[in-house]
């Protein structure tokens, strides 16, 4: 498990009806600021100014249907040719990253078949690289950068 210090973010907030609301860059339009969201926001910043992760590669809340039913990813990054590389899936601060959480992603990942898994509640993370040709999985301690992610190797070059 890895632990994140995210930096300080200016985040675009609001609050309409009662309602905090946060603006999503990749979205493009402000959205309720759940703690989940708090979350998510936080993974969007990171992975585009920390990990030179374009907005333009990253879909929030991209809709699957798994088993006939309809899920969504938190975030999926995609490669520069437009193949989806990592899901990050995002919890509340309050929610455990633990095998169940693990195993959601891992349940998104039959579709997506991405390389890279990622599980955070903010404080505490899980960062995966999956072999898809040989069948193996193994944590990672460090995400690469965006133009270093790799689909064969797993690697942090």
């Amino acid at each position: 498990m890895t632990s994140i210090n995210f930096p300080e973010y200016d985040f675009k907030l609001r609050i309409v009806n009662d309602q905090k609301q946060i603006f999503d860059p990749v979205r493009k339009k402000y959205v309720k600021l759940t703690p989940e969201e708090w979350v998510r926001q936080h993974w969007i910043y990171y992975l585009h100014g920390e990990l030179n992760f374009p907005f333009g590669y990253l879909a929030v809340e991209k809709g699957l249907e798994l088993n006939q039913l309809k899920k969504r990813c938190d975030i999926v990054a995609y490669s520069r040719a437009g193949e989806p590389m990592l899901i990050v899936e995002c919890k509340a601060p309050e929610v455990k990253v633990n095998q169940k959480s693990i195993d959601q992603a891992g349940r998104y990942n039959i579709k997506l078949k991405v390389p890279y898994l990622l599980i955070s509640n903010g404080a505490d993370t899980a960062f995966f690289f999956i072999d898809h040709k040989k069948g193996t999985f193994h944590e990672m301690q460090k995400i690469p950068l965006f133009d270093n992610l790799s689909i064969e190797s797993g690697e942090n070059s």
